[in-house]
């Protein structure tokens, strides 16, 4: 059975505050957990699990969590953050303190500009992971990557991908001072389809209601947009957020198979 007092550190983790002062996030589901457990660079603290569950773990994985606790599916109900609860929730340490944001040359990577849905961050954690993309860059003011709904929603790939928040005017002039080209996505641009782009660079996706900022818009030169077809069947909203990342990471990683954008790996 699972304290009261479990329960309450657990649910107190739906807020940024909490999960700084516990050093601790929620994990759910069987993949995602699973995922968190045998990846050797983070620490699971926690499990609270259905037994059957917990039998099909290895040895080796229940070593590579510090508590284990059988529970009834009622009991998951009560700490779950979802609707229909999965099997298992674990409760895992955040990281110390990465090292300071800075762009790769010759790397592609993306920079979110006050991205408040935690679905959206989480979705697009998990596109950056499938188009080989490692690092993400959030401005400070961006939801919380350990937002349980962001680690749902990345269904693991936040295991493999380095999210930092940063200044992102700072992140582009470190761009500029690689000779890195700096892409913004806008409403009005160049046609992401008819665009040269480039294999090393950063693109920078705004707010999902207000766009890029206008001090960051001000910064950026390499304006692209996902044009609509027909063009006057393009309405007053725009694409959803990570339904739009989704189309410019592909259309990216698309020239650079097919030999089109320039290397800026040199």
């Amino acid at each position: 059975m699972i304290s009261k007092n479990k329960i309450k550190l657990i649910r107190s983790l739906s807020n940024k505050k909490y999960r700084l002062q516990y050093r601790l996030f929620v994990a759910e589901g069987d993949k995602v957990v699973l995922d968190f457990i045998r990846a050797p660079e983070w620490k699971v603290e926690y499990l609270f699990a259905k037994k059957e569950w917990i039998k099909k773990l290895s040895d080796r994985e229940k070593n590579n969590v510090s508590q284990i606790s059988g529970i009834s599916y009622e009991e998951l109900k009560r700490i779950s953050f979802l609707k229909t609860p999965h099997n298992v929730l674990a409760l895992i340490r955040l990281p110390e303190n990465s090292s300071p944001a800075h762009l790769l040359p010759g790397t592609l990577s993306l920079a979110l500009d006050n991205i408040q849905d935690p679905g959206n961050l989480g979705t697009i954690i998990r596109i950056a992971n499938w188009f080989g993309i490692r690092d993400i860059f959030c401005s400070e003011g961006s939801v919380d990557i350990f937002n349980p709904k962001v680690i749902q929603a990345s269904m693991g790939s936040v295991i493999h991908i380095r999210v930092y928040y940063a200044d992102l005017l700072k992140l582009i002039q470190d761009a500029r001072n690689q000779n890195l080209p700096v892409y913004g996505t806008f409403l009005e641009g160049s046609s992401v389809f008819e665009s040269h782009l480039s294999s090393g660079g950063l693109i920078i996706f705004g707010n999902e209601s207000k766009g890029i900022s206008p001090a960051l818009a001000e910064q950026i030169n390499n304006r692209i947009t996902i044009p609509s077809f027909p063009p006057e069947a393009r309405t007053l909203n725009s694409l959803n957020l990570s339904a739009a990342t989704a189309i410019i990471c592909a259309e990216f990683r698309r020239q650079e198979k097919s030999g089109l954008t320039d290397d800026h790996s040199k």
